[in-house]
């Protein structure tokens, strides 16, 4: 079993009810759930839309890293994600962040997720579940990762839960 942390969005709709319904169905895939706080971000690339809703969680899988990828793609489906463009709105986006110490690159692919180190909607969630978390391309703990963010990549605007 390997441990895995995803991030999930979500800022259409209902997005709190997005959240609980992917955290329902992400429960068959994953032991040991745990998730972290919900925090209200203000959306990054395309920023004209709706504030989003964050977490993230973390469990253990025996799915392989392509295995989960396809299985979240499900959930999304399922919840009711409707094509965008990228950095649209969405009702819920499910991210790897981080499988193990993993590092891959695939075409649909890549682990630890290419963006996480300079998200604070991503990272203040992840220091919810475990501080010390470590990015096993940097060397550098979730927290001190959190710690250097420039305050222009600051996006989170509060605690909701």
């Amino acid at each position: 079993m390997t441990t895995v942390y995803l991030a999930l969005g979500s800022n259409v709709g209902d997005s709190r009810e997005y959240l609980t319904k992917a955290i329902a169905l992400l429960k068959p895939l994953l032991t040991d759930l745990r998730q972290a706080s919900i925090y209200r971000s203000k959306a990054v690339g395309y920023t004209d839309q709706p504030d989003f809703l964050n977490t993230a969680l973390s469990g253990h899988t025996g799915l392989t890293p392509q295995e989960l990828l396809k299985k979240l793609k499900l959930i999304e489906q399922e919840v009711g994600r409707t094509a965008s463009f990228r950095w649209g709105p969405r009702q819920i986006d499910i991210d790897i962040i981080l499988y193990g110490d993993k590092v891959l690159r695939t075409e649909d692919l890549t682990l630890p997720h290419p963006s996480f180190r300079e998200r604070d909607f991503v990272l203040k969630p992840l220091c919810d579940l475990d501080p010390s978390l470590t990015d096993p391309i940097s060397g550098q703990t979730v927290k001190q990762l959190l710690d250097e963010l420039k305050p222009g990549n600051a996006s989170l605007i509060q605690r909701v839960d």
